[in-house]
């Protein structure tokens, strides 16, 4: 799966978050607009020095720029453990991903994957019985057919309280509920704690499943293989770095990173390959 980011949507995102414009971005590095322009288009970049130049200018790590935009970096296939299945969606074939988590015949979905039928006929296919719906924020891609699956599980369904109006349908008040930091949803032996990460939208969770032999974080949009999600707002990136940073790549180096687009990346890869990541 290539990664969900090339060179052109990190200078974008960035650029964006910071609310620079391309005048004030060819001012700080002294490279044509004409051309920052063309590189944001997908034009490819000349040499490393000219990659260095812009990361320096957006706050950006300059090798792992470098790795993605020239040296085509991806990140080493992630096998799945055996208690997560991926369930893939499109919207208009753009690619999404949710996860169906199960033990002992319970089951929890991370996000829907706008895909809620496909969610549905893998519980009933495995016999299990569903408790809880965890979203990881409130876009349409992450979130919709909620009401489907509604419809057949009434479980709880935890999203912060930020994002619920960005949802187009909503459950009914007593059924949603707020994944606070550190909460701990139980699913068979299991068990998934909440961790707050606002930035990609305000109201942002990523799920942990502490695992001693398969460590996972579901990430949603909070981060992709070299990347994050676009900020939004854009008021949000500074906390978005901070989620990204001081939450998520705080976890040990081989949690596996479970993206809501894109391939799967460990912390240990993104720590040394993620642009976004605080300089040390």
């Amino acid at each position: 799966m290539p990664l969900e980011d090339d060179f052109c949507d990190i200078l974008k995102k960035s650029r964006a978050g910071q609310g620079l414009s391309v005048g004030d971005v060819a001012r700080m590095t002294g490279l044509p607009g004409g051309d920052i322009t063309a590189l944001e288009r997908g034009d490819q970049p000349r040499d490393r020095t000219e990659v260095r130049a812009l990361a320096t200018a957006l706050g950006l790590r300059p090798e792992p720029l470098a790795q993605i935009a020239i040296d085509k970096w991806e990140p080493v296939a992630q096998g799945m453990p055996p208690w997560v299945e991926v369930v893939q969606g499109s919207i208009n074939g753009y690619g999404v991903q949710g996860y169906l988590l199960h033990d002992e015949g319970e089951a929890l979905l991370v996000d829907t994957a706008y895909n809620a039928p496909a969610m549905l006929d893998q519980l009933r296919r495995r016999g299990l019985r569903l408790l809880g719906i965890c979203l990881t924020h409130g876009h349409a891609d992450h979130a919709e057919g909620i009401e489907q699956i509604l419809n057949r599980y009434e479980v709880p369904v935890y999203l912060g309280p930020e994002d619920v109006e960005l949802l187009s349908w909503r459950p009914r008040r007593e059924l949603l509920v707020v994944p606070d930091n550190d909460l701990m949803i139980r699913f068979g032996r299991r068990t998934l704690r909440c961790m707050t990460t606002p930035g990609h939208t305000p109201g942002g969770i990523c799920y942990c499943a502490d695992d001693a032999q398969w460590p996972v974080c579901f990430v949603g949009d909070t981060l992709f293989a070299g990347s994050i999600g676009r900020s939004n707002p854009k008021e949000l990136y500074p906390s978005h770095l901070n989620s990204v940073t001081h939450r998520v790549l705080k976890l040990s180096p081989d949690y596996r990173l479970l993206p809501g687009h894109g391939p799967a990346t460990t912390v240990e890869e993104e720590l040394e390959h993620n642009p976004f990541a605080a300089l040390p």
